[in-house]
C-alpha cells in the first residue's frame, strides 16, 4: 500500500480504522495516509437564515471538522508515517469516493459502525455507499 484515504468522523469505529490504516502504512516505508472529514452542505432554510448566515454555518462546520481531524491526528503524531488532512463538503459517500480517486489513493480504509438500523437497510450506510461508489479497494473495519 502506498497512499490510503482514511475518513474520520470522531467515532470509535473511525479510530479503529485509522489504527488499521496506520498498521498497513507501516508495512511499506513510502506509504502515506490522507485523513478526511466529510460533511454535507449546510441546510439553511426559512427563518434560520435570518439568525445564522450561510457563511457562519460553513465556518462552524469547518471548525467542527478540523476538531475531529485534530483528535485523529493525535494518533499519528509519533507514528513516523507521513499524512495529510482535509475537510470535505458534499454528499458524504460520493465525496469520499471521489476524493480518493482524485488524490490517486491506492485504497480507502474506513470504519463501519456495525449498527444495523432500519435506515441503513433502506438507504445504506456511508460505508456501504463508499464501497459501492469507489473503484478502489475499500477496507471496512469494525
Amino acid at each position: 500500500m502506498k497512499k490510503l484515504l482514511v475518513p474520520v468522523d470522531g467515532s470509535n469505529a473511525a479510530l479503529r480504522a485509522l489504527r488499521a490504516a496506520l498498521a498497513l502504512a507501516r508495512l511499506s516505508p513510502d506509504s502515506s495516509l490522507h485523513l478526511v472529514h466529510a460533511h454535507e452542505e449546510p441546510r439553511i432554510y426559512g427563518e434560520i437564515a435570518v439568525y445564522v448566515p450561510r457563511e457562519k454555518m460553513e465556518a462552524l462546520q469547518r471548525a467542527h471538522g478540523e476538531g475531529i481531524l485534530e483528535r485523529a491526528e493525535a494518533e499519528l503524531k509519533d507514528a513516523g508515517v507521513r499524512y495529510t488532512r482535509e475537510v470535505l463538503t458534499g454528499p458524504i459517500g460520493h465525496t469520499i469516493a471521489a476524493r480518493a480517486e482524485q488524490l490517486g489513493c491506492d485504497a480507502i480504509v474506513m470504519g463501519r459502525h456495525g449498527e444495523t438500523s432500519i435506515g441503513d437497510l433502506l438507504m445504506g450506510s456511508v460505508a456501504m455507499k463508499v464501497l459501492h461508489l469507489s473503484r478502489l479497494p475499500v477496507m471496512l473495519v469494525r
